[in-house]
């Protein structure tokens, strides 16, 4: 096979994946601004609708629209390491001209690999707090944004 054959099919393959991870990402980010913004959860939908009802689109429920923003962001991920597969010696060659010390590289690497590994293991292991709701208050929601009382609870020691 012709040198210039084979990089157009290189090429033609990278293209392919990258506007294929493309499309995911913009899915992932489209579902999830759906089930925030639209398909509300329950405190949210009672207060928009005035009662508490369901919400679809495209005869799916947010918790279905979540279950396929999961599913595309595990198809994401297989991508991405098809793309770091595919590019390996890029990386490796960027990696050698960003670190040059031996000892340093290996740090790096290895703090890179472990950070990595827990952040997607730990969710595995947390045990969520448990409270019993009260009869007639519904769910209280604690916002993201009240980040003075998450910080409080980080920072508080026991």
């Amino acid at each position: 096979m012709k040198k210039s054959v084979k990089a157009m099919r290189k090429s033609t393959w990278n293209f392919i994946l990258n506007a294929t991870m493309t499309l995911c990402m913009f899915a992932i980010i489209g579902i999830g601004f759906l089930i925030k913004y639209t398909l509300l959860s329950g405190q949210d939908r009672k207060e928009v609708y005035g009662q508490n009802v369901e919400l679809y689109f495209l005869n799916m429920d947010r918790h279905q629209w979540g279950t396929i923003h999961l599913y595309l962001s595990l198809v994401l991920i297989g991508l991405l390491i098809i793309h770091v597969f595919l590019h390996w010696k890029v990386v490796t060659a960027v990696y050698q001209k960003i670190i040059k010390v031996q000892f340093t590289k290996r740090i790096v690497a290895f703090s890179f690999a472990i950070l990595c590994a827990i952040l997607v293991i730990v969710p595995f292991f947390i045990n969520p707090k448990v409270e019993v709701i009260k009869k007639g208050n519904g769910r209280q929601v604690t916002l993201v944004t009240d980040f003075d009382n998450t910080l409080n609870y980080f920072c508080t020691v026991n």
